[in-house]
């Protein structure tokens, strides 16, 4: 079958979202946009071939729509994703799942009572093929419990707009989905510590930050967050366990030999490091949508987690450094007994 996807949000990533869906994800169709902007909505729709709806609330009563994507501004989207659940529809939605832990667990209680999942949220980086190889060869046992993991992810530079906050809320979030993943472990606690600033952002932002998280077997975490690196897009991550570790790979390169020097291109964007994850996202979800199973990906609980931890990260930031504990509900056996 044809799963006919209705877009809630025709910004940047909800229009990249629309080109994956129609342009490389195979047993897909875009049947609708919505958007605050009526005018963006309709042009959007039209390069789509879909029809453009007043509200969100109209695509997800569409009889013209199987499954919904939210890609809206992030405090609308609880709005949405409730919207959907209470329709029966399958719905993709992107981080945050919703901008406060309540809202998210209402998310959770809706889908609860809904009696089976029906939200996916989007954190690609369980679809790329390295983590996906961390995943497999931490499954194994082969080396030992995990004992520390080290992570850094960096930007060249972002805008003004971007606050200290933003730093756990918007770019830490996606390690912290992805280690509760491969570890198989909740976060209990956060600690965030400011290092000597780069001059290089802009006066209002702390920058780089370094956040310590500990989980509920006694792993230890430490990420480096830079969003000023100038050099380039670089997200690294290695697990240390008792018998050896396991490195993510860098993206595969040319190497280029010139000018007495020998070295490979450094990706500047996060679309382009993710872009095979994006696709492997939807790919998964479609088939789950067309098949009438739940999703594999990311939950609803999984979204309430990142955000308890986020706002643990930027308690401890605001505090000055002290240790924060998650203080996160317990986990539904509705949603597994793993992360």
């Amino acid at each position: 079958m044809t799963v006919r996807v209705g877009v809630i949000g025709a910004g940047m990533i909800g229009q990249d979202h629309i080109r994956r869906l129609t342009e490389v994800v195979t047993g897909a169709a875009v049947t609708a946009v919505a958007d605050v902007d009526a005018g963006r909505a309709a042009e959007v729709a039209a390069r789509a071939g879909a029809v453009a709806l007043p509200t969100g609330a109209d695509l997800v009563a569409s009889p013209d729509v199987d499954a919904v994507l939210v890609t809206s501004w992030g405090p609308t989207h609880a709005e949405h994703v409730l919207n959907a659940i209470s329709a029966g529809k399958p719905v993709f939605c992107e981080k945050p799942l919703a901008t406060t832990a309540e809202d998210c667990l209402r998310i959770v209680e809706t889908e609860r009572a809904h009696g089976r999942r029906l939200v996916q949220v989007g954190f690609m980086r369980r679809f790329d093929a390295g983590y996906r190889q961390m995943k497999e060869v931490l499954s194994t046992g082969s080396l030992g419990a995990p004992l520390i993991v080290h992570c850094a992810h960096r930007n060249p530079t972002v805008p003004e707009s971007y606050h200290s906050a933003m730093a756990a809320q918007d770019t830490a979030v996606h390690e912290i989905d992805v280690l509760r993943w491969l570890l198989d472990d909740e976060i209990v606690s956060a600690q965030v510590v400011t290092p000597r600033a780069t001059s290089r952002r802009f006066a209002h932002l702390k920058d780089p930050q370094i956040m310590i998280f500990e989980t509920a077997s006694g792993v230890r975490i430490d990420l480096e967050v830079f969003v000023n690196c100038q050099y380039g897009y670089d997200i690294q991550c290695e697990v240390v366990g008792e018998d050896g570790l396991v490195r993510l790979p860098d993206p595969a390169a040319v190497g280029i030999r010139t000018a007495a020097r020998h070295g490979t291109v450094v990706l500047q964007d996060w679309k382009d490091r993710f872009a095979d994850a994006f696709d492997t996202e939807f790919r998964e979800w479609v088939a789950s949508v067309a098949a009438g199973t739940e999703p594999t990906g990311p939950s609803s609980w999984d979204g309430y987690a990142a955000t308890v931890i986020t706002d643990a990260a930027v308690r401890s930031l605001e505090a000055g450094g002290e240790t924060v504990t998650t203080d996160m509900k317990p986990r539904p056996a509705f949603y597994g007994d793993t992360a």
